[in-house]
């Protein structure tokens, strides 16, 4: 069996199959082998369908509750960061904070304010001993720089697509880190079939990003967890190991970083 570390099946993207769009993308990621699946948060307004969905099956669906970097507005911080805050206090059981981090790719105009969110959410995932989602985009020395303030940190880098110094840079700083693998590995152009060995099997989370970044040979579709198979494959052949050794021990992974 498959565990999906990261996916937002709860998306609008799958609001126009009708009622039952999300519910239906879960049963296919259940009859395509994927038993688990998280559901990291993005921002105040996916809450509420985030819960919903999950509550439909509470056996297989776990949640992360954060703020994402690119929905961090300056002058709503305060009020999001204490929402984000008695959200993780409430009766929800949260698995992990996230997704959270730094995003410079489309602008870097609130890179102070994203540096206080993630700060502050890296605090908060201490005070309740949970792990930390990160999302990394062109943003790998900041993030680092705020990890600083928390080098007892349990940390995956979701939708890593990043060199083998990038992992050593991560690593220098964080010894134990996980590295989420997605879709991106299965890229014709994608040089990071080729940097798996230096993480290991033993430090890969499996993961979609459902809807996006699909799968060769679904890229171009709106991604979902019942294609994470075609990641595992990937994977697999990358490492020498069969599919199942990739099943097994990244679905170990999961449950030792994420306490599923």
């Amino acid at each position: 069996m498959l565990t999906d570390t990261h996916t937002h099946l709860y998306d609008s993207a799958f609001a126009n199959e009708g009622t039952n769009g999300p519910a239906d993308a879960v049963r296919r990621a259940l009859n395509a082998g994927v038993d688990r699946l998280v559901f990291p948060n993005v921002d105040l307004t996916t809450i509420e369908p985030m819960k919903r969905l999950a509550a439909q099956f509470p056996q297989n669906i776990t949640m992360a509750i954060g703020l994402h970097p690119t929905e961090v507005n300056p002058e709503s911080l305060e009020d999001d960061i204490e929402r984000i805050q008695k959200e993780l206090s409430g009766e929800t059981n949260y698995v992990a904070v996230g997704e959270v981090g730094m995003d410079l790719y489309w602008s870097k105009e609130y890179e102070d304010a994203q540096k206080q969110a993630f700060d502050r959410q890296c605090t908060m995932a201490e005070n309740a001993g949970l792990p930390v989602i990160i999302h990394c985009r062109e943003a790998l020395e900041q993030t680092l720089e705020v990890l600083k303030s928390h080098p007892n940190a349990r940390v995956v880098f979701h939708s890593f697509g990043g060199s083998v110094e990038d992992v050593r840079k991560i690593r220098a700083l964080i010894p134990d880190a996980y590295f989420g693998i997605n879709g991106i590995v299965t890229f014709k152009n994608s040089g990071l079939r080729e940097v798996l060995p230096e993480i290991g099997i033993n430090r890969i989370l499996l993961e979609t990003d459902s809807p996006y970044l699909a799968p060769v040979p679904k890229r171009g579709k709106r991604n979902e967890s019942a294609y994470l198979k075609y990641i595992a494959e990937c994977v697999a052949g990358a490492l020498e190991l069969t599919c199942e050794e990739v099943a097994d021990r990244t679905s170990k992974n999961a449950s030792e970083f994420l306490g599923i």
